[in-house]
């Protein structure tokens, strides 16, 4: 199993989490699906839920919640990238032309976090660890194994990433320039794409991939539970997947992958 025993290098995903009207009701999803095991946290901590797998943390799942009387929050997966200095990395975010959503806070001795959004929309969480330092176990069935930034602008949203967050893009092999790795440290982290792939009107955003053994069957279990497809289960360079959302359409993708996840 792999398992994560150490902080994540600064710009790699480090946990992801998901907003949801009606927390048990993921909750009881996710654990169908991946075989979580998680439950609503105590009022201190908002009810955050951490899901674990094999009994070790793999991701978050929170009521959505109105602030100040607005609006409340659509359902969404959230990437959180690791950082040193949460603070020195909303400087650099607000600097690089990015927006600021939810400002740098303490979670109680777990860590600092903040919420922004790249210069062309996609939102992404900044985790600095202090006693919890994110996802414990990765690159297996139920757990993150990738994580892929689609956005409007590839090289506006490149020039970003490396001046905020350290990233940079390459374009990855065999895929006639339209992919590209990110890297952190020299490490590739994850990829980025332009939305000329996705259906007209799909924003900028983050899609967590999570590894499952059979894809097909997956997603057969995801509909029969009220979830939905967005693309069906196809081949490709890295493996079969598919892209789908839970009944309350949060959405993510699943992939049975044949080749290998950077380690």
């Amino acid at each position: 199993m792999p398992v994560v025993t150490k902080p994540y290098l600064p710009g790699t995903p480090c946990w992801v989490d998901l907003m949801v009207p009606d927390q048990q009701a993921a909750l009881d999803f996710y654990r169908d699906l991946f075989g979580w095991q998680g439950e609503v946290g105590p009022p201190e901590t908002g009810g955050y839920a951490v899901c674990s797998l094999n009994g070790k943390p793999v991701a978050g799942i929170m009521k959505a919640m109105s602030q100040d009387g607005g609006p409340t929050p659509p359902t969404a997966w959230t990437t959180y990238l690791a950082a040193a200095d949460a603070d020195a990395t909303e400087a650099a975010v607000t600097k690089a032309g990015g927006t600021v959503l939810a400002p740098v806070m303490d979670v109680m001795t777990l860590g600092r976090m903040f919420i922004a959004a790249d210069p062309t929309g996609a939102v992404f969480g900044v985790w600095q660890a202090r006693d919890f330092f994110g996802a414990q176990v990765v690159n297996e069935p139920g757990a993150v194994i990738w994580s892929e930034l689609n956005t409007s602008d590839t090289g506006a949203a490149s020039t970003f990433g490396a001046a905020a967050l350290g990233l940079s893009a390459a374009p990855m092999e065999g895929t006639d320039g339209k992919y590209y790795s990110l890297s952190a440290g020299g490490r590739v982290i994850g990829g980025m794409q332009g939305l000329d792939q996705l259906p007209p009107g799909t924003p900028s955003h983050w899609l967590t991939y999570f590894s499952v053994d059979d894809t097909d069957s997956t997603v057969d279990a995801l509909v029969r539970a009220g979830g939905n497809v967005l693309m069906p289960p196809f081949d490709m360079m890295a493996g079969r997947m598919a892209v789908v959302t839970d009944p309350q359409g949060g959405a993510f993708a699943v992939i049975n992958a044949t080749a290998p996840a950077p380690s």
